[in-house]
């Protein structure tokens, strides 16, 4: 396997140097980069031609300055890494880190939220074939992989931003609303969960009833500008994603397990209680990063204790249980600051830019700020995704349910989950790795219009600033983060490969 991965490093390295070399040559002859300065009538004009031509070396031969590129980048192992100068004589490397801190946040976030999300509606549908839910998702996947980026931003910008910051001034839903989101919630469910008309008909009338309850009791408490969780919902939500976690893994006939999830979600409320005062009061991003590996590996520790004879699958059951806790902690946090963060910025979700000039707000107000900024355009490219993994999911847990293989496992009387977790998803997921890492690809290409639409300032506005000046140096650093991401990617899809077919390391 270690010599596998040092031939694809090789490869994938080899790659690299072919595409930069196309990249530098096609950039510096893509137009003029003295074009404005021939045009201006500025008296200084020839001293500005002048400075810009030994800037730019473009008295030196095209081949030298792309050597002179690839030293500046060979000298990145050294720790002197040397990524030139733009046409105005700023440090392209720190452009590039603000940059790609940007792009990467919001590619790194919209890839997770799409699998996840894709990959479950592909296997629901696949075992919903031809249902109602199934032809649901069907065309919606087909609608949103078919919208235009920038048509589908303006619209979020339009209903999802602006609309929504004019309704929370209020903060109250219409009865008509509350009535169609009801119903909406209730046909969606129904359609999901399946069975005979009187089961559609009792799951839609329930969830219609305990939506329409919850959304005039919200009204009544103001919830939507003054929410609450509490500890009891941080249990709550922990716990019954515990539970759906075993139900999913081991099935709820292993006890172990079952009780290995609900102490998990058990220890991280005793520990959020203990950790409330600090959390709340001297917050940190380090402190965070330091609770969360210390709340994972308390989590490991107790699927080992509790596991027997499935150990492995119990620790990985607690560690999902431990991660999901942590995120609801932080959910609730932020929650409860959500009154305070209106107050500082009353039109909370910004269509501009991935953050707010100059906000002034504690550590959890500037976090809600971060992350209201980032929610549309994260939105739009999960969007984006989810279409592509739902369908490739769907189409290849087709395939595997028709295997023999699958069929004998049914035969021995296997339950349904073991036959669809154990023996179709598994096999299931090798051409799904190959599309989530191809994907990765695309989207950091799709972020460029993303970008462009929102105003942020990341990898796609370092390119398009640096091609429209005829400026090599911004677009070959954009060329080698976004290179080496999605190599990086298909790098981790391969050894994936040899995790889920053992066959494939030989």
């Amino acid at each position: 396997m270690l010599k596998f991965i040092l031939r694809r490093i090789g490869a994938s390295a080899l790659v690299l140097l072919g595409a930069s070399l196309l990249m530098f040559f096609l950039t510096i002859n893509s137009g003029d980069p003295l074009k404005d300065l021939r045009e201006s009538n500025d008296p200084n004009r020839e001293q500005l031609i002048a400075e810009r031509i030994e800037r730019l070396r473009l008295d030196d031969s095209p081949w030298e300055r792309y050597w002179d590129w690839l030293s500046g980048v060979g000298g990145c192992f050294a720790g002197s890494c040397d990524l030139g100068v733009t046409i105005n004589g700023i440090e392209v490397l720190g452009l590039t880190q603000q940059a790609a801190s940007s792009t990467l946040r919001l590619i790194t976030l919209s890839t997770l939220l799409a699998i996840v999300v894709g990959v479950a509606l592909g296997i629901l549908t696949a075992i919903r074939q031809y249902a109602g839910f199934d032809y649901v998702v069907t065309f919606s996947a087909f609608l949103f992989f078919s919208l235009p980026v920038f048509w589908a931003a303006t619209l979020l910008k339009e209903f999802a931003a602006i609309q929504y910051n004019n309704w929370i001034a209020v903060g109250q839903y219409a009865p008509w609303t509350i009535v169609l989101v009801a119903a909406l919630a209730g046909f969606v469910l129904q359609a999901i969960l399946g069975g005979s008309k009187r089961r559609r008909l009792s799951t839609a009338a329930a969830v219609f009833g305990f939506v329409s309850v919850v959304l005039f009791v919200f009204n009544a408490l103001d919830w939507w500008r003054s929410p609450m969780f509490g500890v009891g919902g941080v249990f709550v939500v922990s716990a019954a994603a515990g539970v759906l976690v075993v139900a999913l893994v081991t099935g709820l006939g292993n006890r172990r397990a079952l009780f290995a999830a609900l102490t998990t979600a058990v220890v991280g409320v005793v520990a959020y209680l203990l950790t409330a005062p600090l959390l709340v009061n001297q917050p940190s991003w380090l402190l965070l990063v330091g609770l969360f590996v210390v709340a994972v590996v308390v989590s490991v520790v107790i699927g080992a204790a509790w596991g027997g004879y499935a150990r492995k699958q119990v620790m990985l059951i607690t560690s999902i249980t431990g991660v999901i806790t942590s995120l609801m902690v932080v959910a609730d946090i932020l929650i409860a600051h959500w009154s305070s963060f209106l107050g500082v910025k009353p039109r909370p979700i910004s269509t501009i830019g991935s953050q707010t000039p100059n906000f002034r707000g504690e550590f959890w107000e500037q976090v809600l700020d971060l992350g209201t900024q980032i929610l549309l355009p994260t939105i739009l490219l999960t969007l984006v995704s989810v279409a592509t993994h739902s369908r490739y999911t769907r189409s290849s847990m087709l395939e595997t349910l028709n295997q023999d293989y699958v069929r004998t496992a049914r035969s021995k009387g296997l339950s349904e989950r073991e036959v669809i977790v154990k023996h179709a998803f598994r096999n299931a997921l090798i051409p799904i790795t190959t599309i989530v890492a191809f994907d990765f690809a695309a989207l950091i290409g799709g972020a460029i219009i993303t970008e462009e639409v929102f105003g942020w300032k990341g990898m796609g506005a370092l390119f398009q600033d640096g091609l429209e000046a005829v400026d090599p140096a911004p677009v070959m650093a954009f060329f080698l983060v976004t290179g080496i991401a999605a190599v990086l990617m298909n790098l981790l899809a391969d050894i994936a490969y040899a995790a889920l077919d053992p066959r494939i390391r030989r």
